[in-house]
């Protein structure tokens, strides 16, 4: 069996005890294909060479053993530090929090050309913006892109709407529109205080319309090459509208219904096509009582770890299978085009 090299690229000051990547490199390591896997954080000034300045191919990473694990002093990031190639690895795996810079992710693809990545970067920064929801809008609510007053103007005549901008992730930035009403968050201003604070700068929002149901909860699914690897239920905060967990809201154990299924068969082949390997889908409850697509994220996906602990199943194993089961085959691909 061929034992192969996997490297990390993650920025361990944005961590904290619930992140997933620690468990998960663990068990990678613990599989019968791994040589060895490595991690480099962009934290580390000796690889800004390679994070910020995108002109070198080499930077230094550290080994990822047992004893790998969260600490906010990050001590798993001062030792064993050794300088290496990126072209010395089998795969890549990208665990970087969001948003990751398009000259960044132009580097990745153009220097190692031949890489395998998880997930592509073409691929992170096509499905980066909230535009892309438009290649689906047949399981999404009403959408309108929003790029001046005018734009926002029309949209919110026809119904309550929300608006998230094109770039922004973890629920920031996202404003509520119902008449002369709007929303920041629980602050609430008038839609001419908004409109002038907009005044100046660029308008780039995904307008959607405003789900009455959204206090059932916003589901995070979880996917790894093409299989569904579990479910959470994110249920908002007392008298907020807003579901994401780290602004105020929590999470309850919950599984996939048959349209979230359906809903995944369909995007899962674009996503593929892109590269794009491990992804988590965020559905809404729709007026119909039908839950639709709210998101998709393909960077740094987390959620791992509660999942496992709110089904006791050992989902950290299965996502890890997964995804030496892509780079097998990727490789099987790659020696087979060359010979």
């Amino acid at each position: 069996m061929q034992k192969l090299r996997v490297l990390v690229l993650t920025d361990h000051t944005n961590h904290s005890a619930e992140n997933s990547v620690y468990s998960l490199l663990r068990s990678m390591r613990k599989h019968p294909r791994c040589e060895q896997i490595d991690i480099a954080t962009r934290a580390n000034p000796l690889n800004d060479f390679f994070f910020k300045n995108f002109s070198d191919e080499k930077l230094f990473v550290h080994e990822v053993d047992e004893n790998f694990a969260f600490s906010p002093e990050g001590k798993s990031f001062k030792h064993k530090v050794q300088r290496e190639s990126v072209n010395d690895y089998d795969a890549v795996w990208l665990r970087m929090p969001p948003p990751l810079p398009k000259p960044f992710l132009i580097f990745l693809k153009h220097k190692f050309p031949n890489q395998i990545f998880i997930n592509d970067p073409d691929g992170i920064y096509e499905t980066g913006s909230k535009e892309f929801l438009f290649n689906f809008p047949e399981v999404c609510a009403p959408m309108k892109i929003c790029k001046s007053k005018e734009d926002i103007l029309e949209f919110s005549q026809q119904f309550p709407i929300v608006l998230k901008p094109f770039r922004n992730y973890g629920g920031t930035g996202i404003v509520r529109i119902d008449g002369e009403k709007v929303w920041e968050g629980k602050n609430e201003i008038s839609l001419d205080d908004f409109f002038r604070k907009l005044k100046n700068t660029k308008v780039e929002y995904l307008g959607v319309k405003f789900l009455k149901n959204v206090s059932k909860g916003d589901k995070r699914i979880v996917v790894v090459n093409g299989k569904m690897i579990g479910a959470s239920l994110r249920l908002p905060p007392k008298d907020s509208w807003i579901c994401n967990v780290t602004m105020g809201g929590s999470a309850i154990f919950a599984e996939a219904d048959a349209d979230e299924l359906k809903i995944i068969d369909q995007i899962n082949p674009t996503l593929e096509k892109l590269g794009i390997v491990m992804y988590g889908v965020d559905t809404l409850m729709g007026d119909d009582e039908k839950r639709i697509l709210s998101e998709i994220n393909t960077t740094s996906i987390g959620g791992i770890i509660q999942m496992e602990k709110q089904q006791g199943k050992a989902l950290t194993k299965a996502t890890t299978d997964q995804i030496w089961n892509f780079i097998r085959f990727k490789i099987i691909k790659k020696n087979a085009i060359s010979s």
